[in-house]
C-alpha cells in the first residue's frame, strides 16, 4: 500500500468519512424532551414550588433571625455570630444538652431492646399473637397527651398509685416529677413506653425478610440460639437497626410534647432538653436570636449524626 493511500485514508478518517468509502457521519442528535414530559413538569410545578416555598422560606428567615438581636416582633440589629457565642457559653445550654443526650440514648436503645425483644417473641408461635401486637401498638397509637396525662395520674402527686405504692413498702415519700433524679428517670421511661411500639414494628419486619433455611442450617452446624443471634439476625437486620436508630434519634433529639407535658421542663430545669430551651427562650424569654440559634446547633448535630449511621449502612454488606 502506498504512502499516498494511507494518507488519503488517514485524511478521510479526520473528515468524518469512511476508510472504506462510506458516506460521511452524522453527529449525534440531541434528545429532545418529549411533550409528555413537559406535560408532567408543568404538573409537578405547583407542587414542588410550594414545597420550596414552605421550607426554605422559614429556614432562610430562622437563619437572617440566629444573626439579630429581636424578639418576635421587631427584628433587631445585626449582630453577627454573637447569639451562637452567648448560647455556646451558657451553662442552661449545656445542661440542656447533657440531659438530651440522656434522653436520646436512653430513647434510641432503650425502646429498640424493648422492641427487638418483643418482635423476636412474637415471631414465635405465641397464641393471640395478632391480638398482642395490636396491644402492644397502643402506646405509639394513642396520642401522647392522653399517654401524658395518664402518667401523671400515676406518679405526680403523694395520692398517685406509684408513690403510695412506693410507701406502702416503706421508701417513704417518692414523689417521681419532684425529685431531679427521679423526674429525668421517668421521662426517659415514659419516652421508651411511647417509641417501643416503633422499633418492634421496624425489628417485626427486618426478621420477617429473615430466610428461616438460614437458622436450620446453622443449627444443623451445632450453633446455640445465642450465637445464631449474634452471628445471623443482627447481621441480617443491621439496615433496618441503623435506619431505626437514625429515626429515633432525630425523635428524641426534637420531642417536645413528651417533655413538656410531662414535666414542662422540671424540675430546676432537670429535665429541659433542648428543644425545651429552644422554645423557653423564644416564646417566654422573647430572644428570638439566641432560640433560633440552639435550634440550628440541634440541627447540625442530628445531620453529623444521620451521616455518621448512614455511612454504618452503606458499609453493611450482607451476602
Amino acid at each position: 500500500m502506498s504512502t499516498n493511500t494511507v494518507a488519503s485514508r488517514m485524511e478521510r478518517a479526520r473528515n468524518g468519512v469512511g476508510v472504506s468509502g462510506g458516506g460521511s457521519i452524522n453527529p449525534r442528535k440531541k434528545k429532545r424532551i418529549s411533550p409528555r414530559t413537559w406535560t408532567l413538569v408543568a404538573f409537578a410545578a405547583p407542587s414542588l414550588f410550594l414545597l420550596v416555598l414552605l421550607n426554605l422560606y422559614p429556614v432562610i428567615y430562622a437563619g437572617i433571625q440566629s444573626v439579630r438581636d429581636g424578639d418576635l416582633i421587631n427584628p433587631g440589629n445585626f449582630v453577627g455570630l454573637q447569639n451562637y457565642t452567648d448560647v455556646l457559653t451558657s451553662r442552661s445550654f449545656w445542661n440542656a444538652t447533657r440531659f438530651t443526650l440522656i434522653f436520646t440514648i436512653v430513647g434510641v436503645f432503650g425502646s429498640w431492646m424493648v422492641g427487638l425483644g418483643l418482635a423476636l417473641l412474637l415471631r414465635t408461635k405465641v397464641p393471640g399473637g395478632g391480638f398482642f401486637k395490636v396491644l402492644l401498638l397502643l402506646p405509639w397509637v394513642v396520642p401522647v397527651v392522653v399517654s401524658a396525662t395518664s402518667w401523671n395520674w400515676l406518679v405526680a402527686t403523694p395520692q398517685s398509685p406509684l408513690p403510695m405504692l412506693a410507701q406502702s413498702l416503706g421508701m417513704g415519700n417518692v414523689l417521681f416529677l419532684a425529685d431531679p433524679v427521679l423526674a429525668q428517670v421517668t421521662v426517659c421511661i415514659f419516652k421508651v413506653w411511647v417509641s417501643f411500639p416503633f422499633m418492634m414494628m421496624m425489628m417485626s419486619s427486618a426478621l420477617a425478610s429473615v430466610d428461616i433455611n438460614v437458622y436450620e442450617a446453622a443449627k444443623m452446624d451445632g450453633a446455640t440460639n445465642w450465637q445464631a443471634f449474634t452471628g445471623i439476625t443482627m447481621p441480617l437486620i443491621s439496615r433496618s437497626t441503623y435506619i431505626s436508630w437514625i429515626l429515633m434519634t432525630i425523635f428524641c433529639v426534637n420531642d417536645f410534647p413528651t417533655i413538656f407535658l410531662l414535666t414542662g421542663g422540671g424540675p430546676v430545669d432537670a429535665t429541659t432538653s433542648l428543644v425545651v430551651l429552644a422554645y423557653r427562650t423564644v416564646f417566654q424569654n422573647f430572644q428570638t436570636g439566641p432560640g433560633v440559634a440552639i435550634a440550628f446547633i440541634m440541627t447540625l448535630v442530628l445531620v453529623i449524626v444521620s451521616v455518621v449511621l448512614y455511612r454504618q449502612i452503606r458499609k453493611v454488606n450482607v451476602e
